[in-house]
């Protein structure tokens, strides 16, 4: 059985490890190419996109996919709205997996908001110096914000940056007491990020709490309606491996 994976995340390499051990199924990963220097999954991989919803609806046909699993970040919104109807078209078993968000915890001090032009607005009042860890994509909606940025992200941002900003390029696991010294250096007094969930992150919500520091939580945006939604890689090998081959 031929199994497409869609998406980068650590859940998705966790899957594509596990299935690739099984002789009876054969997995295809595919990734989006955002991330310059991505780490690859075990099995097959393809990069780039597929052209919407037909475009991927015609590629699982020719390339005999028999189920689909989207992995991909918890705000890859797009890819998992198109992949829920190519394959609904299709008429091909569909999942998402998709890791617990985080939960704010006492002495947490969080602002939640719907998006990113909502944590822009929110900032004023909030702090002058902000830690935005957005990822690259959407810090254009900060440009106008009268704020000292410190911006986190594995490649360059594109399109209008802060003229205020301060560029870091690394990608996690980060550890607390990192994060702390981090936000002490460029004297944080306020963090930006979305709610993507995970340990490899959390240790900025931790430095953010023992700091006193509030953060501004961009909520993660709705699966589709009837989806079904695993939230351990665990949980959707196991959906994997009842599917009829």
């Amino acid at each position: 059985m031929r199994v497409l994976i869609l998406g980068g995340t650590s859940e998705a390499r966790s899957l594509a490890t596990r299935l690739s051990r099984l002789p009876s199924i054969e997995v295809v990963s595919s990734l989006a190419g955002r991330v310059r220097d991505p780490r690859l999954p075990d099995g097959a991989v393809r990069v780039g996109g597929f052209g919407g919803v037909t475009g991927l609806r015609d590629w699982l046909r020719d390339n005999t996919i028999r189920a689909v699993v989207d992995a991909t970040h918890p705000f890859a919104a797009r890819i998992t709205s198109n992949a829920a109807a190519a394959t609904a078209q299709a008429g091909l078993p569909f999942a998402v997996v998709q890791r617990p968000p985080w939960s704010p915890v006492p002495d947490d001090r969080w602002v939640i908001v719907d998006t990113l032009e909502d944590a822009a607005a929110a900032l004023s009042g909030l702090g002058r110096r902000v830690f935005l860890t957005i990822g690259r994509q959407g810090v254009e909606h900060f440009a106008s914000v009268d704020s000292e940025f410190l911006v986190r992200a594995i490649d360059p941002p594109e399109g209008a940056t802060p003229p205020l900003m301060t560029l870091l390029l690394d990608r996690g696991p980060f550890e607390v007491e990192r994060e702390a010294a981090l936000m002490r250096e460029h004297h944080i007094d306020v963090l930006v990020t979305k709610n993507s969930g995970g340990e490899l992150t959390v240790a900025k919500l931790t430095a953010a709490r023992e700091l006193g520091i509030p953060v501004v939580m961009i909520r993660r945006p709705p699966n589709p309606l009837g989806v079904t939604v695993f939230d351990t890689v665990d949980k959707a090998e196991r959906w994997l491996l009842a599917v009829p081959v």
